[in-house]
């Protein structure tokens, strides 16, 4: 994610920002409590957020003054940080653009709103509030005092985990992130001091005023900032469009790609009028295909339900061959497995400890191996190279494994043996296809 960090001047003050893409449309993102147009930017989820704003936007990121990369100063209201906002704007060359106010962003993002209308042609708002005391959020002070003084003592340890993405409280890697974010975007000082400005802020009375087209997202299950309050945002800003979300992080990095990938389409179809879904990754990977062989005779030897009950330890046998060389399930439909692996060798030696864990139930299965380029969008793998790993299995024969020559010379070195099974054509696939049965690993 290539892109230049820069800096505007907000009077005295320098406020970093990065540029990202050359979309024919600008959206400029305004963070939440945290930001660092660094280290923020570097994080997973963060980066195919942006991969997919750039795919119909330019997008304009910046530090807040006081945190990132820009200067650290005291304590600003409201209005002075809506200045951060067109310093970065004017900076930029951006005209007018569609707003993005996330959580505490979304206040800031709400005045910018209504000083500067001609610089606007859209707001979106998640996971945000007019008010963090009033109604319908109304945190009262004691809570709040207990909240800032926990947040005081754990500084820099994650702190904000627990309550923003409870979901991600087990997940070691994911905290220590977050702690060196709270430890690169602010001190503990610093922190402290925005959360108490933020505790008085009531944007309540901007909402009549805005006059940009307004799309409102918020999870129904926010255990942050709770649903009422994007519902409250929505019915008092006019003409608004109020999306629910599923789930109960606050954080958007906590969100699952499903409801990450469902948020940005609705903000793409509100800032260009139509959503095109994510665009699919093109990967290498090996392709891995097994079935059981006489599947028909034995569920009609055995009957329907000790047939299920076989073909749930099958699957058992198989997921847990899958975990120990770090195979991906994509679909198990009826007697099939279809599986991905980032490496051949590994998916050879899955295929091999599938084969003889499954002879123990006294089943036998056959097996198709293929490397090739796959696109991969969500949970699903498609491409002429699955068709081609399918093909592979069709053509084997019961208990051995068929790979293509691309498998076969992709895990030479790696001690895996085989004998050649010729020249085959395969359905659908153009030329003919050289295949080897796998004889040992």
């Amino acid at each position: 994610m290539a892109s230049e960090i820069k800096y505007a001047k907000n009077g005295d003050v320098h406020i970093a920002y990065r540029v990202f893409g050359d979309g024919p449309r600008d959206l400029v993102l305004i963070p939440g409590t945290l930001s660092h147009v660094e280290l923020f930017w570097e994080f997973p989820t963060n980066q195919y957020l942006l991969r997919r704003f750039e795919s119909f936007a330019r997008v304009i990121v910046f530090d807040k003054h006081g945190q990132g990369l820009s200067d650290r100063v005291g304590e600003q209201t409201l209005e002075e940080r809506i200045g951060d906002v067109r310093a970065v704007m004017d900076a930029a060359h951006c005209e007018r653009a569609t707003i993005f106010g996330w959580s505490e962003g979304g206040p800031m993002s709400l005045m910018f709103c209504a000083a500067y209308p001609e610089r606007v042609s859209g707001l979106v708002l998640c996971g945000s509030f007019a008010s963090v005391k009033a109604e319908p959020w109304g945190v009262d002070p004691d809570r709040w005092m207990r909240f800032l003084q926990r947040v005081e003592s754990h500084w820099g340890e994650g702190v904000l985990v627990p309550i923003n993405a409870p979901s991600r409280v087990n997940d070691q890697a994911f905290v220590q992130w977050f702690g060196r974010l709270e430890r690169a975007a602010a001190s503990p000082g610093a922190i402290l001091a925005l959360m108490r400005a933020n505790y008085e802020i009531d944007a309540r009375h901007l909402l009549p005023a805005i006059q940009a087209p307004t799309l409102i997202l918020h999870r129904v299950g926010d255990k942050t900032v709770p649903v009422e309050a994007g519902r409250f945002l929505a019915e008092h800003i006019r003409g608004a469009k109020y999306v629910e979300l599923p789930g109960e992080d606050h954080l958007l990095q906590a969100f699952d790609q499903e409801t990450l990938d469902l948020l940005i389409d609705e903000i793409e179809e509100f800032v260009t009028g139509a959503r095109r879904g994510p665009e699919p990754d093109r990967v290498l990977l090996t392709v891995l295909f097994t079935d059981i062989v006489g599947s028909t005779e034995r569920v009609a030897e055995l009957g329907d339900h000790r047939w299920r009950e076989l073909l749930e330890t099958y699957l058992g046998v198989a997921r847990k061959a899958l975990e120990r060389f770090r195979g991906r399930e994509i679909d198990s439909a009826g007697d099939g497995l279809f599986a991905t692996f980032d490496g051949p060798a590994r998916a050879v030696r899955c295929a091999c400890a599938i084969r003889e864990g499954v002879r123990r139930l006294g089943l036998e299965v056959r097996t198709g191996l293929h490397t090739g380029e796959c696109e991969v969008a969500r949970d699903k793998v498609s491409g002429i190279a699955v068709h081609t790993g399918a093909r592979v299995a069709g053509a084997a024969r019961s208990g051995e494994i068929l790979v293509s020559t691309t498998v076969k010379d992709l895990v030479a070195g790696s001690g895996v043996q085989f004998d050649d099974r010729g020249t085959h054509v395969l359905k659908g696939l153009p030329g003919e296809w050289r295949l080897f049965a796998v004889t040992s690993a």
